[in-house]
């Protein structure tokens, strides 16, 4: 498999066709992704070579999707990688374990394998990490500019509901971003005592 090839590939498509609407799964969130997938499978002990490549190309694919579809995205991603990835000489077998990686991310999250944990916990690393704030305000005028959210109020609400049901998967999240999105959860509850009548 050529992963370089693949790469290049993905994110000169992305950069040409993702909406500029996209303030939050732009290609700046699929890099961020591809980040942390790296950190976590580090940490996470993960060293078989193969293994790395087919997170890392499922980092790089996981939203191509939004090019087409914001509704089942994964779904739209798992075609173009099924389409493409041959290309590059990945393997039936390989292109499956990447569609798996992708399809875990979709909300509610039901990752069943280690990479596809890692894959996960990577997407939605920005729950416990410093600078949640601002990154879930792109979210906001996101969904705003596709009229799929209201107030504010109303996004605090979905947020507070969101990050109550979310639960990260792997040793090293459980670690290093549950306690921050703990504190996340308690600050966005905390303001919205103070906006009720």
């Amino acid at each position: 498999m050529n992963l370089i090839q693949a790469e290049a590939f993905i994110l000169d498509l992305l950069r040409q066709q993702l909406p500029e609407t996209l303030y939050y799964h732009g290609l700046h969130h699929t890099e961020d992704v591809v980040r942390a997938a790296e950190w976590l499978a580090r940490s996470e002990g993960i060293e078989d070579q193969e293994s790395l490549m087919l997170l890392r190309t499922a980092a790089l694919y996981h939203d191509c999707g939004f090019m087409y579809t914001y509704e089942k995205h994964e779904e739209a991603g798992c075609e173009v990688v099924e389409q493409c990835l041959p290309t590059f000489g990945y393997s039936t077998g390989q292109i499956e374990l990447i569609c798996g990686m992708i399809r875990a991310t979709k909300v509610p999250q039901n990752p069943q394998t280690h990479l596809e944990q890692i894959l996960c916990d990577a997407d939605l690393d920005y729950l416990g990490r410093p600078g949640f704030e601002s990154i879930s305000h792109t979210l906001y005028q996101e969904l705003q500019a596709r009229h799929l959210i209201g107030t504010e109020a109303e996004w605090l609400q979905k947020q507070i509901t969101f990050l109550s049901s979310h639960q990260y998967w792997t040793a090293t999240a459980l670690a290093h971003r549950q306690p921050a999105k703990a504190v996340q959860l308690e600050h966005l509850q905390k303001q919205a005592t103070l906006l009720e009548p």
